[in-house]
């Protein structure tokens, strides 16, 4: 309100003195610099606003603006001219106009806008810092472990194996570890004002290249060389806020919307110093008294503004990388429907270009891009570095030659080495000078990365007098070196630098952007945001306490509650289970902090925020969920059950409840970020439960501990919470009741149970919890701060001796610059076509339409988005077709239609195989999908994926010996064959590289022998070599009469024509083309040229990047014709109408699919493939199998060691209740670590097994009885060790019949409570989900085991409940059969009684009820078992 009373002022006084001379004087200075507009407010009113602006201080000047009237109300009035707003008062639909109104057309307007700003800033002397970036003998090397034979795959026994040697050797000289050099002795300069190309093969070292000049690189590796920013060493400054690296793999948090997530990138980011650039810009524009453009000060004052929640900067980012239409869709994943993948990839991209940085690396950004939208990305970023001066290095795999000459400078790498380093006008030179030339209509990049390859150099030799010999790497350097672009950057970088005050001013010295303060708030606001977004969990999870509560209260119910020693232990008990289920109730926190580690660590990495930004708003709103848990909890159960009525006493219960619901909050948290991997981080938590409940003086009461571990009862939350408890209930006045023993009630229960402290001891229990919950949350912090990404410096590259041998050799060899070629570097293999037998068969499809419901933030009664709007067409034998389109024309989605795999929506309109209505199990007999996200098992290898898809996908007629012939054939020709031995392992941490991945998934879809095959983006992530290798494969198939259709989004010129057909598509998912593209496209391009309006294609164009131009939105609407209106009215539409009708009616001669079997393998053989699978995967995941081993060692040891020597010594009702107490905890712990680890697991596999199974490979049974039965030798393991270890230990009775039992019942419990895991997780849409259902299950059987309510003491209206829970026969198994036959008198309550009538008494256990016992044990297992395999088949949790 002052901003505004001072502005009106203002106002009002220049409206009053009218418009000076000097103004109209200066006005007219300024009117040279001012584009023409056709402005409604005339000047003179617009000088008098700017005049009451120059007026205001410095701080509100800069902040204040002239703004459209028009924009400012969304074009809702007709008021005309301008007015003065403060920009940081912008709301959003007004940022969007704006945006729009400054940016239409987004090459030439972004252009436009950024020669203005630079024209400003220049006509009163002001430049914009820039940032020379130069390295010098840089050197990158990793410890690397060779091993001989095959690459060293980690499993359990050699993981094992490794742990003991390393014991065994700790005391031995170790040697010096094996390296290997990822970049050796590189130099160069990436410059200011040019855009630099990255080029190389993979694995060349271009990630860590760049991951190395921008100070990100792995802390594992050793770093040697220089590096500098405009002369200043990486020391010297933060490199990490003064550059931007952007990676090739997409990590975001799939709960935020696009916005949300670039707003948030620009609030951590800060402006940097734009805010300074401002003020001395105003300064100078008063001085000089020049008014500037009102939309370009607009611009420029709103994202200069530092702390926005919501900046301009975001809708700027938004509109040029085209995402303002996807802006407000949730980012999604897997499991879940958001944004397309090149969508992600462009978020990627405006994440790090929303700041400040004026210096980018970019690792592969136009993955998954169509060749248009990453050329006009490139073109952005060419604007930005020719005319802001940004420093601009990008690596790219497959540009095509428009792109390509966006840029001005190339580097060129190969074999961790810069071949080139100069500018691009010279590099063709530089070839021919080696001898080498590019032939017309080849794409300069691609000869650039095939000349350097050995298999396809010598077709680019033009010295055809000359014979050819292999030019090796280092001959190309040495060539450089002489060459006079080498010359010439070898003279530049070696000159001094010469140091002024504008280079300083690129530099970032400050970790962080902003003030802790405003770093905290940024978090704060962020964790609201995505608490918001999963309140169903926290929803259903309070819903599952409400309803756990009213089952204690009925249990525990007050009107049988009596103020007696008897039944003092039922509240005790009461009290206990409510501590249990507050502890355990933070269990699920393991899953939601483990979910959100890979962004943390992303952001942390790139100095957005602290650990603490991030630590404290994680626990400060668990806060208010935390007390509404506790509060629910305790007033039901309090005043159901009939504690203390006084209300301090509530409150007291209350407060300390809600200190241990925090502390195992954020122990869990703690636990979910030290170990990240989430199997073995559940087993560790379940270790930590057990050992704070035998420490808490309830199951074991003091007295009874050992001395050696009474000091664990000191240090457990829940022991001291159970003193707080205790003594507020037990020593309140309704307890003080003398007994018989001359003590109180109360006194007596406490010392009972070892908890006879006084009331004090209440106030120090809730200062211990205090303390822990602090220390807990350091911890937390401390453990985000200093832990590193899984797959980051974690252990040593493994490579075989042969492997290792070729590239030391090479490294002699370049260090002696010897030109022999060495030896066994490149093995060639003849590869022999093999053509399995196969039907040829047509794909048809006329009117196609697809619908999905409206998202329901935008719901209209009976409206649906229509996706795909009258698709028709067909795809053919013996003809390449290739569907193209812009990103989100729905390429994809007419994919997933015809392949049925979409999981929701409407389909409409007719499709048909070979003349046939498409019947989708026969249809997936005959046909292959290589999906654009590449899915496989992380725990096999290359070969071994490729095994598992022919085995269970070719014919059983199919002899062993062919079949391993055509998978080595396979192989071989997507070029596997040398990384066979490879573990796939999971993208982005660990395995085989991205284009190796990808051409896995085409390998495992070509092995299956289909008749049709759908490839999506095929080429995406392939260099241009690996993409030419692809598509000759691909040619290959077409030539045998198979159908295949590939969606490309960047195809080169050779790739494009390497198609028969195409099919184009537009935005709103119409045909716009679909025809032949003739001899170099001519009818492709015969067609857009007739359309009026058209521009004509350039000599040597990319057909396939023309097109997607001339046909782009914006050409669309300026041409003001319609695409798809004008493809109906061609003659390529009636053509392509008579073609489907002709193959509607089937083919003469030719019979409908049809197979005897609905697999190609029985059902035997499909067990035995997925067994084999599961077997591969589970012994190759030491981590997880080690952890549970491990868990079953330590807790039968401590099992052991708690009731060392005590099973026989049973002479008081005591001894039963502390085995009884300690059988219970163990089994419950060691079972719901079995629950918990394996929810991870199955969640995880969920996109394995629906692609699996969408491609017809098994029944979901077969599967699903694979994963139940591999678990079974590893839990007889686990019940093995922990027979062998506590039976002795404990001392209980040498019987082979006893011994027997007790490993029985051990080993079908810890079966089921695997088993129950496994379906909760086919229940359940997400591991989040599936954690909370898991935790809640473990309460309720916990409640009623039978050792905190016997079943005697049960409510009747209960104890059916008792009978159905495992657990509960679990406790019987054990404990019937060691005493259900002792007859040996004890004393129990006073009274002598024999041991068999006390268990039969107390808890109804009788010897003659084992034979049920026993079966019972083995049914449940049984029957969670078919609940996972029945769920896992009927439910689908995948959204397509």
């Amino acid at each position: 309100m002052e901003k505004n009373g001072v502005e009106a002022t203002e106002l009002e006084r220049s409206t009053a003195m009218g418009s000076s001379t000097s103004f109209q004087d200066l006005r007219k200075r300024s009117d040279d610099y001012e584009d023409d507009e056709d402005d409604d407010v005339g000047h003179d009113e617009v000088e008098l606003q700017w005049a009451a602006i120059e007026r205001l201080p410095t701080f509100k000047r800069i902040r204040t603006a002239l703004f459209d009237q028009k924009l400012l109300n969304a074009g809702k009035d007709e008021v005309l001219g301008k007015k003065v707003i403060n920009v940081t008062r912008l709301g959003a639909l007004e940022r969007r106009v704006f945006i729009d109104h400054l940016i239409t057309i987004i090459d030439k307007d972004n252009l436009k806008l950024l020669k203005k700003l630079k024209e400003r800033m220049a006509r009163v002397g002001l430049e914009l810092p820039t940032t020379d970036v130069r390295f010098k003998n840089l050197n990158v090397e990793a410890e690397c472990k060779v091993v001989h034979g095959k690459p060293h795959i980690p499993t359990l026994w050699n993981t094992i194996t490794n742990i003991f040697s390393a014991i065994t050797n700790v005391n031995r000289c170790m040697s010096q570890p094996n390296k290997i050099k990822i970049l050796n002795d590189v130099s160069g300069i990436v410059k200011p004002s040019r855009m630099t190309l990255l080029l190389g093969l993979p694995g060349c070292g271009k990630t860590t290249f760049l991951q190395t000049l921008a100070g990100k690189h792995d802390p594992s590796l050793k770093v040697s060389g220089e590096i500098s920013y405009n002369g200043y060493k990486l020391s010297e400054f933060v490199p990490q806020k003064t550059s931007a690296y952007i990676n090739q793999y997409d990590l975001h948090i799939s709960d935020m919307t696009v916005r949300e997530t670039i707003d948030f990138s620009a609030r951590c980011q800060g402006i940097g110093s734009r805010a300074d650039i401002l003020k001395e810009l105003s300064r100078r524009e008063k001085f000089l008294g020049i008014i500037p453009e009102p939309d370009l000060d607009t611009y420029m004052k709103a994202i200069s503004v530092e702390g926005l929640k919501r900046t301009l900067q975001t809708d700027y980012i938004l509109k040029i990388l085209g995402l303002d239409s996807c802006g407000d869709t949730i980012v999604g994943d897997s499991m879940s429907r958001g944004i397309s993948g090149g969508e992600k990839k462009r978020l990627t991209i405006g994440e790090m270009m929303v700041g400040p940085t004026i210096a980018f690396f970019m690792d592969e950004i136009s993955t998954g891009l169509d060749s248009s939208t990453t050329f006009q990305i490139v073109t952005c970023l060419q604007q930005l570095a020719h005319v802001i001066g940004a420093t601009i290095l990008i690596s790219l795999l497959q540009p095509t030659p428009e792109t390509f000459d966006l840029f001005d400078d190339i580097i060129l790498m190969d074999e961790g080495k810069i071949v080139y380093n100069g500018p691009k006008s010279d590099v063709q030179e530089f070839f021919e000078y080696c001898g080498f030339k590019c032939p017309p209509r080849k794409g300069l990049a691609d000869f650039l990365l095939e000349v350097l390859s050995q298999k396809d150099q010598a077709q680019y030799w033009f010295h055809r007098d000359q014979p050819h010999s292999y030019v090796s790497t280092d001959k190309f350097i040495a060539a450089f070196k002489e060459f006079h672009a080498g010359q010439r950057l070898n003279e530049e970088l070696y000159a001094p630098f010469k140091i002024a005050e504008d280079h300083k001013n690129a530099l970032s010295f400050n970790i962080y952007s902003f003030e802790k303060w405003e770093l905290f708030k940024a978090c704060l606001t962020r964790e609201w945001l995505l608490t918001k977004r999963n309140s169903f969990l926290y929803m259903f999870r309070s819903a599952q306490l409400v309803s756990l509560s009213l089952i204690v209260v009925t249990l525990f119910i007050r009107t049988q509650m009596k103020i007696d020693e008897f039944h003092a232990r039922k509240y005790m008990a009461c009290l206990f289970f409510g501590l249990l289920r507050i502890l355990t109730s933070g269990v699920p926190e393991l899953a939601l902090t483990s979910s959100r580690l890979g962004i943390f660590y992303k952001q942390r990495d790139l100095y957005f925020y602290p650990a603490w930004a991030y630590s404290i708003p994680s626990a400060i709103l668990r806060i208010p969920f935390s007390f509404l848990d506790t509060f629910i909890w305790t007033s039901l159960i309090y005043f159901g059950v009939g504690y203390s009525p006084e209300p301090e006493r509530f409150f007291r219960q209350l407060f300390i409840q809600f200190l241990l619901h925090q502390v195992g909050t954020s122990i869990f948290r703690l636990i979910a970020v030290v170990i990240q991997t989430p199997p073995v981080a559940a087993i560790f938590c379940q270790f930590t439960v057990m050992a704070t409940l035998l420490s808490s003086g309830f199951i074991v009461p003091l007295p009874s501990m050992p001395s050696w571990i009474k000091w664990c009862f000191w240090i457990s939350p829940l022991s001291h919470t159970d003193i707080g408890i205790s003594v507020n209930e037990f020593l309140s006045p309704r307890w003080q009741k003398v007994s018989s023993l001359n003590e109180t009630l109360g006194h007596r229960a406490l010392l009972k149970r070892g908890l006879n402290f006084n009331k004090s001891s209440y106030w120090i229990s809730v200062s211990t919890l205090i303390g822990m919950w602090v220390l807990a949350n350091i911890g937390f912090t401390l453990a985000l701060s200093y832990s590193k990404p899984p797959g980051t410096g974690r252990s040593r590259a493994i490579v075989s001796h042969k492997r290792f041998s070729y590239l030391k050799r090479k490294e002699d060899l370049s260090n002696s610059m010897q030109d022999d070629q060495l030896q066994g570097a490149h093995t060639t293999t003849e590869v022999t076509r093999m053509v399995l037998p196969f039907v040829p068969v047509t794909l048809s499809f006329d009117n196609v339409h697809y619908f999905v419901d409206t998202p329901k933030k935008f719901q209209v009664p009976n409206k649906k988005l229509h996706l795909l709007q009258d698709i028709s067409g067909a795809f053919r034998p013996g003809v390449l077709t290739a569907l193209m389109g812009s990103s989100g024309a729905g390429k994809t989605t007419l994919m997933d239609v015809l392949s049925g795999r979409k999981t929701g929506g409407y389909i409409e309109g007719d499709i048909r195989v070979g003349g046939y209505p498409k019947v989708r199990e026969a249809y997936a007999r005959v046909f292959g999908y290589c999906e654009q996200t590449d899915v496989h098992s992380p725990q096999i290898t290359v070969k071994e994926s490729v095994m598992y898809s022919a085995w269970l996908r070719l014919p059983a007629e199919i002899p062993k010996h062919i079949r391993l012939e055509f998978i080595k054939e396979v192989l071989q020709l997507i070029e596997l064959d040398e990384i066979k031995d490879a573990l796939v392992g999971t993208c982005g941490v660990s395995g085989i590289s991205t284009e190796q991945r990808k051409r896995l998934t085409i390998a495992v879809e070509l092995v299956s022998n289909p008749s049709i095959i759908f490839m999506d983006e095929p080429t995406t992530g392939l260099d241009a070599r690996a993409a030419a290798v692809v598509m000759r494969v691909v040619k290959n198939i077409v030539s045998t009469k198979r159908t295949v259709v590939c969606t490309i989004h960047q195809p080169s010129i050779d790739i494009f024509e390497a198609f028969n057909e195409i099919i184009l598509m537009k935005r709103g998912g119409q045909i716009i083309y679909s025809g032949e593209l003739g001899q170099n496209s001519c009818n492709l391009i015969e067609y857009f040229e007739g359309i009026q309006g058209v521009s004509k294609i350039k000599e040597n164009y990319n057909p396939a990047t023309w097109m997607l131009e001339v046909t782009n939105p914006f050409v669309e609407a300026e041409l003001g014709v319609d695409f798809a209106h004008l493809y109906k009215e061609s003659h390529l539409y009636q053509r392509n109408k008579k073609l489907v009708n002709e193959l509607r009616a089937p083919t003469q001669g030719l019979e409908e699919l049809h197979f005897t079997t609905h697999f190609s393998q029985n059902r035997w053989e499909q067990f035995k493939t997925c067994l084999w699978k599961q077997h591969l995967s589970y012994w190759r995941n030491p981590t997880y199998n080690l952890g549970r081993l491990i868990l079953a060692m330590v807790s039968s040891l401590l099992y052991g060691a708690l009731l060392w020597n005590k099973g026989q010594k049973v002479d008081k009702d005591q001894d039963l209740f502390n085995i009884m107490g300690s059988v219970y905890v163990f089994t419950i712990s060691i079972g719901a670590s079995n629950l918990l680890s394996i929810l991870p697991i199955v969640t995880s596999q969920r996109t394995i097994i629906y692609r699996e199974r969408f491609a017809g490979m098994y029944p979901s049974k077969a599967h699903s009885l694979a994963q139940v039965i591999i678990e079974i030798p590893y839990i007889f393991l686990e019940a093995t060790l922990f027979l062998i270890i506590s039976y002795p230990a404990v001392n209980l009775y040498e019987s082979t019949y006893k011994v027997s039992w007790y490993f029985y019942d051990i080993f079908c419990t810890l079966l089921n409570y695997k088993y129950m895991g496994m379906a909760i997780a086919s229940l359940s849409s997400t591991y989040q989900m599936a954690s909370i259902c898991g935790s809640f299950c473990i309460t309720v059987v916990n409640l009623f085991s039978g050792f905190l309510i016997p079943q005697p003491m049960l409510p009747k209206w209960w104890v059916w409940f008792y009978w159905i829970i495992p657990t509960s026969w679990t406790l019987r198994g054990l404990i019937t059969s060691q005493y259900g036959d002792i007859n040996r008198e004890i004393i129990a309550f006073g009274k002598r009684k024999t041991i068999t009538a006390f268990l039969k008494s107390h808890y109804g256990f009788k010897h003659e009820d084992l034979l049920l016992t026993a079966i019972l044990l083995l049914a449940y297992p049984i029957f969670f078992a078919s609940v996972f395999t029945y769920f896992t088949a009927k439910l689908n949790f995948q959204r397509r």
